[in-house]
């Protein structure tokens, strides 16, 4: 069976007002199922990742499963409605590290 590729997620665009995440914030999920992070993690940026890091980090192509238009990289929002809420709606990009020249992974 092949090994997973580890994913990068990027913060790369907050709405509002996120008490989590600012623009340029990461993490890893490392070997299909470790998560690593230098700060905290918000539950619903998990929440709206699950569905496709198993797919993700298996190399499929995130034009197959709707996630882009064209390229490598995969994305995605968590889905608070900041305006009603307050709170912060955050734009995330996944990409799996056979795309990625990080020193990180």
């Amino acid at each position: 069976m092949q090994k997973p590729s580890d994913l990068k997620v990027e913060v790369i665009a907050v709405k509002g007002n996120c008490p989590v995440y600012r623009e340029g914030d990461d993490f890893l999920i490392e070997e299909g199922f470790i998560l690593r992070a230098e700060k905290h993690l918000c539950l619903h940026s998990l929440a709206v990742i699950l569905p496709y890091y198993a797919a993700l980090s298996r190399g499929i192509s995130p034009v197959a499963l709707g996630l882009a238009r064209e390229g490598d990289a995969a994305y995605l929002q968590c889905p608070d409605p900041c305006e009603w809420t307050g709170g912060g709606t955050v734009v995330l990009r996944i990409t799996a590290s056979a795309y990625l020249s990080v020193s990180r992974l």
